[in-house]
């Protein structure tokens, strides 16, 4: 049943086609439509005829580099050039033409040193072969193609880390390790003594509350070289927590026959370190200030305590209490 209506439908709209291909409206308008293409193909072969300005990319390849060569900057990959001919030859050009790479021997420029200088000039017959000689070159952009390169002087320089992380509430960064942490720089020997770092680009990070790990490139300097390119970069997250030592009170610097007597003996400190380094922090870690000079000199029985020494990357450290009454006693000698 529906395919009986589906074929009546086409066969009405068929019916209807062809009543509209016979009528006078559409006989002008294929009238009107063919007269267009033979306008518009004449206007175009006319405008073909005229002088057009284009840019052409040319391909660039370096050839017969030594295996002691190490390049430190490539030449640039490709040349844009600035061609001036007819319509006609620039439409050939425009629709693809294939171009062959503009070859560079390294053998033909190696007595110019570590640092190659090519003029557009010199390459001008390379990229005229490739055009028709009707063809004006216009310009060659850029105007020199340049390359670095090094034989063998090589050093190690360390990585730097360039960038802010940022962490959670309570969570703290304990370190920025690089994998390598060090790199090979290839340059040429005056350029080499310069080098001293490899910096990675710059890198931020927000909010992170787990050990981050990320791949980097290091920033590149013309001229030079660093192999490799890339680091990772690892960020360590732990997170904060408190502990409370009690901790001895010791004098420095008495002599034999004098003694350091405080009270209280003990203080509490109290501070807050990663969770990862929770049980290797020891009282023994901390080391109070209360030289025997110190105390002779004052005035007060009172000493206000004043930490020597403590771990690294603890913070928020305090002291209970922060004033002790002090006595310097008289030790008796032995034997006596």
């Amino acid at each position: 049943m529906f395919g009986k209506r589906n074929k009546l439908f086409y066969l009405k709209a068929l019916i209807k086609i062809k009543s509209l291909l016979n009528t006078q409206k559409y006989r002008r308008f294929l009238v009107f439509f063919f007269f267009f293409l033979i306008s518009l193909g004449f206007w175009l072969l006319q405008t073909l005829k005229n002088d057009f300005e284009v840019e052409l990319f040319i391909p660039v390849k370096l050839i017969n580099v030594p295996n002691d060569v190490v390049l430190t900057a490539k030449p640039t990959a490709q040349l844009k050039v600035v061609v001036k001919d007819k319509g006609t030859v620039i439409l050939n050009y425009m629709m693809g033409q294939d171009f062959y790479p503009i070859v560079l021997n390294f053998k033909d420029y190696h007595n110019r040193g570590n640092h190659v200088v090519i003029h557009a000039t010199e390459l001008e017959k390379k990229v005229q072969a490739q055009l028709e000689l009707s063809t004006k070159l216009v310009a060659i952009k850029p105007e020199v193609v340049d390359y670095f390169y090094s034989l063998g002087a090589v050093k190690k320089v360390p990585v730097v880390f360039r960038g802010k992380v940022n962490v959670g509430l309570q969570y703290y960064v304990t370190d920025t390790l690089f994998s390598p942490d060090s790199v090979c720089v290839y340059a040429p020997q005056n350029m080499l003594q310069s080098v001293d770092k490899a910096a990675t680009h710059l890198v931020l990070l927000d909010s992170i509350m787990d050990t981050k790990q990320v791949q980097v490139k290091l920033l590149s300097i013309r001229g030079v070289k660093f192999v490799p390119n890339t680091v990772t970069v690892t960020f360590p997250v732990d997170i904060y927590t408190e502990k409370t030592l009690v901790v001895s009170l010791v004098g420095n610097g008495f002599p034999p026959n004098r003694a350091l007597r405080t009270f209280p003996s003990k203080v509490k400190v109290t501070f807050q370190v990663g969770l990862r380094r929770f049980k290797s922090i020891h009282p023994q870690d901390f080391v109070f200030d209360i030289p025997y000079d110190s105390l002779l000199k004052s005035k007060s029985e009172k000493y206000r305590l004043v930490l020597k020494s403590m771990p690294k990357g603890i913070k928020n450290v305090r002291v209970s209490p922060q004033q002790v009454d002090f006595l310097i006693e008289q030790v008796a000698k032995h034997g006596n």
